[in-house]
């Protein structure tokens, strides 16, 4: 056999015959949704990498982490129909730095990849696509529609309170809860917790009522697939194993977080009989300002209610003492409660700090509780926080 037939049965032995065009701004919007799941100091290489697959006349790109998964596509012209494996972070790179027009991307021996671009032509180095893990399919059945814009309220006023310690396991997610006319989603660290609802929401194909816990990781990829979608639904689904969200052509696959989340009810403050209303930016702009003299590590403030008054304070060794001073219509007791003044400030910044809220307590033992002042409003959120001891 000579060297001429040998070269010539190469590519089709490892079965090399991908070979596509594709507009570049389609390309850098598709890798742009996709490149933040990909692994960067991964143990396994071919997590480093995306997955093309072309046929008809979709190319669909996939990227895992074996954590989770997204599955998108763009329309190219496809020469020759087939898969392959690239470094994800150097072909995103790569091509945002192409001019506009047409990229053409071809499978070459020994999976190398052909990238050209007008006068530019790159060679990089693939893997093999049968190495690649499977990647999770969007099931047929049980598909339940929720609005996107529901969605993505529910996680921006929730994720903020999710734990980042990895060994409260079932405490690093957010409990979504959907029932027939509502939706609904928790979070919790053990020292606050959010709580949101959006009531008279119709919800098909769900009876009864269904919890799932979505880990923070998902959530955080969910917000960035609703922030770059005009898609007004997200289809959800899950298997014994995995949960599934459809926003547009985009698929998020997430492996579910497993265990039991605490009761949220039972934490909920019932006789929190003491409150003052106030606007939610007078109460940021205040913290902010106070809370740049509290202890650098715990971050604690004071809330003092007294006639008429709210007064917020801190002080701490190193730095001085602060006090601001809020109006508001109070006749009860006197109280003093201490609080993480992040904690406050994170849940005022979900609400956009707009509107005012009430600051509702028992005693300065007990947890205190922080709520929008809108009996109107379209969403129902509740923040509980663990006072502190200063």
């Amino acid at each position: 056999m000579s060297m001429v037939e040998t070269e010539v049965e190469k590519p089709a032995a490892q079965g090399a015959a991908m070979e596509i065009t594709v507009s570049r701004q389609e390309l850098v919007k598709e890798l742009t949704a996709t490149q933040s799941v990909v692994e960067r100091k991964t143990t396994i290489p071919i997590l480093s990498n995306f997955l093309l697959e072309a046929e008809g006349d979709r190319l669909n790109i996939i990227a895992t982490d074996l954590d989770q998964a997204i599955r998108t596509s763009a329309a190219v012209k496809v020469k020759k129909a087939g898969s392959c494996t690239i470094p994800a972070r150097k072909l995103y790179d790569y091509v945002k730095l192409l001019p506009d027009g047409d990229i053409s991307i071809k499978l070459l021996e020994n999976h190398w990849v052909q990238i050209r671009s007008g006068r530019s032509n790159t060679k990089m180095v693939g893997m093999a696509r049968a190495n690649y893990p499977q990647v999770p399919e969007f099931p047929a059945v049980s598909v339940t529609s929720i609005p996107s814009a529901a969605l993505k309220t529910l996680i921006a006023r929730t994720v903020f309170a999710i734990s980042n310690e990895e060994s409260r396991y079932t405490l690093n997610g957010a409990l979504l809860v959907l029932k027939a006319e509502s939706l609904a989603m928790v979070a919790t660290d053990g020292h606050r917790l959010s709580f949101v609802e959006k009531p008279g929401e119709a919800l098909e194909g769900i009876s009864g009522e269904k919890r799932v816990l979505i880990p923070r990781k998902a959530l955080h990829e969910l917000q960035q697939l609703l922030s770059n979608t005009d898609a007004d639904k997200v289809e959800f689904a899950d298997d014994e194993h995995t949960l599934f969200f459809r926003v547009g052509h985009r698929t998020l696959s997430s492996r579910k977080l497993s265990g039991q989340f605490p009761n949220y009810e039972a934490v909920m403050p019932r006789d929190n009989s003491r409150f003052v209303v106030v606007r939610s930016s007078e109460l940021a702009s205040a913290i902010q300002r106070v809370a740049q003299f509290a202890d650098e590590r715990s971050g604690a403030i004071k809330l003092r209610l007294e006639s008429n008054e709210l007064k917020i304070s801190s002080q701490s060794t190193e730095s001085g003492e602060s006090e601001d001073t809020i109006d508001t219509p109070y006749s009860g007791e006197p109280i003093m409660v201490g609080f993480n003044s992040g904690y406050i400030l994170e849940f005022l910044k979900s609400l956009g700090n707009e509107g005012e809220v009430r600051l509702e307590f028992k005693d300065s033992q007990s947890a205190g509780q922080i709520r929008p002042e809108d009996p109107d409003a379209e969403y129902r959120s509740r923040y509980v926080l663990m006072p502190m001891r200063i």
